[in-house]
């Protein structure tokens, strides 16, 4: 830590100035009520992917590709990360009775686990492709619903309302 400390206490004063305007910039991109909820609705949604691993590099891509608060973003990604594991099971689910493609034994864990690894493979890679489909249809009409929603809401709010006047 003192490491850290000793670092910015040989910065000087200008170069401190350029990364607090810099981190002072990043921190309100896209902070106007309609690309704040965007960006919200944007993190939530890709924070219940059923896939582990996936959502922080997709949320981390989409922001700095759209112009997005890259904060805000990963903010509402890591918020539904409880989610995300409770929702894998029912994304499953809906995935294996919407797309009937590969083997349907998805929960039959005696078959998985006497199967070949290769097998094994083949059908958890089947499933998790059923189950992102299902999140994609669910999560299309969410994320819009989600950023109307949360643009009137943050409209009332009198600090991100100030920001929105190049909304």
């Amino acid at each position: 830590m003192r490491f850290y400390i000793d670092t910015i206490e040989r910065m000087t004063k200008k170069t401190r100035e350029s990364i607090a305007r810099k981190l002072a910039t990043w921190l309100r991109q896209g902070i106007s009520p309609r690309r704040l909820a965007l960006t919200l609705a944007l993190g939530f949604a890709i924070g219940c992917i059923p896939v582990v691993g996936i959502p922080t590099a997709l949320c981390t891509l989409l922001a700095l590709s759209l112009g997005l608060n890259l904060p805000a973003i990963q903010a509402a990604n890591y918020a539904m990360t409880p989610f995300q594991v409770v929702l894998i099971v029912p994304f499953v689910r809906l995935g294996m009775k919407l797309f009937a493609f590969g083997p349907q034994t998805a929960f039959n864990a005696h078959a998985l686990l006497h199967a070949s690894p290769l097998a094994a493979i083949s059908l958890m890679g089947g499933l998790a492709a059923q189950a992102m489909l299902a999140w994609l249809l669910v999560a299309i009409p969410a994320v819009a619903l989600i950023t109307v929603t949360l643009t009137y809401l943050l409209r009332r709010v009198p600090m991100v309302a100030a920001a929105g006047s190049g909304d």
